[in-house]
């Protein structure tokens, strides 16, 4: 292929990046150009010398370019603007999860019908290998389960918790360290993680994208005291992002869990993303690095502009086939084991009534222990279940509440890794 001209849209911290390390960095990464920039704005951190600057990003498409680098982030500009690209014979390589995550499908099949390629490595973990490694190199297996703790900002906020420090106070300290946005909620509600397993389980299951509606949940309401009742039974807890195999279609969630502290990702410290690949040729795949950072996300979109210029030896990557969409199954009707934390008054018979209670919807124990006194008198009790129907479980946690003796309840689900 002849040398690759580049026109990058948007001009903020992650393009800056990309276009330090393009100018400055290897000669060996392939023979390319920056022809032009698309920035409605300067940026007074970086200096793109005599490099054509347009500021309207739409005129970026008409300009003599092969590849199109999106990175204006948001959603539906974003989409048109990578819809324009492809309609007009270009690439595009972006790090955008929430476009890919909203509006794949549709942005996939347009790269298809234009005989051109919609390239997103760093849209799951920055510049950690995943997309390509899933939808290639592990093409020859038969994946069962993607499992990944895929949010930078949330694993910082809970190493941290487990170190005794408050959830508050974590949260700031990532906004100061730039790990959070100041608006972090997209992080910490467990959405951004969403994103990207719903990417990883369109290439791994043929899922769309959009999924499907799934159930996703944060670590807003996680207390340092969960990691020190956790210890007590050799567990930790991490946020986890599964795209799961089973009978009759695919499970797929985002939510806190409980996993064994030897386990493969349980190690996984600050802002590491981490993910478990369970094939059939390779039994347990896995791959952990940064999952964040300008410098992270430059190298995810290097590796895509490589095997641009390099395609004719190179295949960029294998789309998902989505006129074959699993089903994907009823949260609901999903089996967990159940890590419990009960908060109730120190008086005779409550235990005999939690255990009535679980009884009543055929929820066994497999560990229970009533903590010490609190210093507001109460007392807790933590309970470690055997697997259990979620539906069940929260008909349980219903029928606790209607009890004034039970003050507070609260579940994390035991992940097995």
């Amino acid at each position: 292929m002849a040398k690759l001209k580049i026109g990058i849209c948007g001009w903020g911290n992650v393009a800056t990046g990309l276009y330090e390390q393009l100018i400055n960095g290897n000669e060996l990464y392939c023979d390319w150009e920056i022809s032009c920039i698309g920035a409605r704005r300067d940026n007074p951190r970086c200096n793109p010398g005599s490099t054509k600057i347009i500021r309207d990003i739409f005129d970026v498409v008409k300009e003599d370019i092969d590849v199109l680098v999106e990175l204006i982030g948001g959603v539906e500009t974003a989409r048109d603007l990578i819809a324009a690209a492809l309609n007009s014979g270009k690439h595009v390589v972006t790090a955008n999860k929430a476009v890919i995550f909203e509006h794949g499908e549709e942005l996939i099949n347009l790269a298809i019908k234009n005989n051109v390629r919609l390239l997103f490595e760093s849209s799951v973990c920055a510049g950690t290998p995943t997309i390509k490694i899933l939808s290639n190199d592990l093409s020859a297996n038969k994946i069962s389960k993607v499992a990944g703790m895929l949010n930078g900002t949330t694993n910082f906020i809970l190493t941290n918790m487990e170190e005794g420090a408050a959830y508050a106070d974590v949260l700031k300290e990532a906004q100061d360290n730039g790990y959070a946005e100041p608006d972090p909620s997209l992080d910490v509600n467990g959405t951004d993680a969403a994103h990207k397993i719903g990417i990883l389980s369109a290439l791994a299951f043929n899922t769309g994208l959009p999924a499907p509606k799934f159930y996703i949940e944060g670590i807003e309401n996680i207390q340092s005291q969960d990691f020190i009742y956790a210890e007590d039974f050799n567990f930790t807890i991490k946020h986890l992002a599964v795209a799961k195999l089973s009978a009759g279609g695919i499970e797929l969630r985002s939510h806190p869990v409980m996993l064994n502290i030897n386990s493969s990702l349980a190690g996984l410290q600050g802002v590491r993303n981490g993910i478990q690949f369970d094939t059939d040729l390779l039994g347990a795949f896995h791959v952990a690095g940064s999952g964040a950072g300008r410098e992270s996300t430059a190298s995810g979109l290097i590796s895509d502009l490589y095997a641009l210029s390099k395609s004719s030896e190179i295949s960029p990557m294998n789309y998902p086939d989505f006129s074959n969409k699993p089903n994907i199954l009823n949260f609901n009707d999903l089996i967990f084991k159940f890590y419990v934390y009960l908060e109730v008054k120190d008086e005779p018979g409550v235990l005999a009534l939690i255990s009535k209670i679980f009884a009543d919807h055929s929820i066994s124990f497999d560990k229970v222990i009533q903590k010490d006194q609190l210093e507001n008198g109460n007392v807790p009790v933590v309970i470690f279940t055997d697997p259990i129907i979620e539906s069940e479980m929260q008909i349980a946690l219903e029928d606790l509440a209607n009890h004034p003796e039970i003050l507070n309840s609260k579940i994390i689900r035991v992940e097995d890794l």
